[in-house]
């Protein structure tokens, strides 16, 4: 169980989020959070392509999905996804599903499903961090640094989440000084999920968008000597090596090799607990310097 009042019920209205509508073959409505600022959350948008594509694929592990995320999302209307059944072939199922809001794409991503087979294994370990218990919760981050909270985003912030965190170091918005090292965070869902792999998966998928943003803008700040700075998600891409279980914790390490034209990549990986890595991730992102924080067409 969470210690953070509020959480299962933020849990509950994500997974209902990702019981998305099947209004026609291939194709499906998914419904958003409820009060967030701004855009339409990637993670949920994500999240709900890969729901979309698993529903054609039964019983089948997705290893892969390789997003792009094309234009903001309006969080007061629905999202239409529709899935292209690529090829489904004796290894490998793959599937293509495009996200629409007003007959226009806002986001498209490919798919690949992969039962397990034998052959070589090895990992990168784990690197040595506190333990999550240890570290502030979320909430508690939140009180502590309450000043630096942009008024704005003051509401959204003491909600409380679907994914339970518990960072290393603060991220820059709560006050997270720049530095080079990696970004450690441990995340898990807010209460426990039922034994469906997919399930497992799709809710990664949203907790995986939460912080590579802030781990690019972190050797930099919030606002750095180029001065504050438009900030978009410009593409996702998850490899899952291997079935996890999201409502326990897992070790999200995240750095960010480059930052150039505009643009930053981070990288992520994903231990379990015991130390064995289930997922991959990297991310490319906007930072573009602007005078004034105001969203503009990419």
């Amino acid at each position: 169980m969470t210690d953070e009042p509020g959480a299962a019920e933020a849990l509950d209205e994500l997974l209902e989020r990702l019981d998305i509508e099947e209004i026609d073959d291939n194709i499906f409505r998914g419904q958003n959070q409820a009060g967030r600022p701004g855009r339409i959350f990637g993670g949920q948008v994500a999240a709900q392509a890969l729901v979309a594509a698993g529903r054609s694929v039964p019983k089948l592990p997705a290893h892969s999905l390789h997003g792009y995320f094309l234009r903001p999302g309006d969080p007061s209307i629905p999202v239409t996804y529709t899935v292209d059944r690529i090829r489904d072939g004796r290894s490998f199922t793959t599937r293509r599903v495009v996200a629409q809001q007003r007959g226009k794409a806002i986001f498209n991503m490919s798919v690949s499903f992969h039962e397990g087979e034998a052959g070589y294994q090895h990992q990168l370990d784990m690197p040595t961090v506190p333990e999550p218990e240890s570290l502030p919760s979320w909430a508690e981050y939140v009180e502590s640094h309450w000043a630096r909270v942009p008024e704005e985003y003051r509401d959204w912030v003491r909600r409380p989440g679907p994914i339970e965190t518990r960072y290393v170091d603060p991220p820059t918005f709560l006050g997270g000084k720049p530095h080079d090292d990696p970004c450690l965070l441990w995340l898990k869902a807010a209460s426990t999920l039922p034994d469906d792999p997919l399930l497992h998966q799709c809710v990664l998928t949203y907790a995986t968008d939460m912080s590579l943003l802030d781990c690019i803008v972190q050797r930099h700040g919030r606002v750095g000597a180029l001065g504050p700075l438009l900030t978009a998600s410009l593409d996702h891409v998850i490899w899952l090596h291997k079935a996890v279980r999201v409502d326990q914790w897992l070790l999200y390490l995240q750095d960010s090799p480059l930052a150039s034209g505009a643009r930053g990549l981070a990288r992520g990986s994903i231990y379990t607990r015991q130390g064995e890595l289930v997922a991959s991730v990297a991310q490319e992102a906007l930072l573009r310097p602007v005078q004034e924080q105001e969203d503009r067409s990419r």
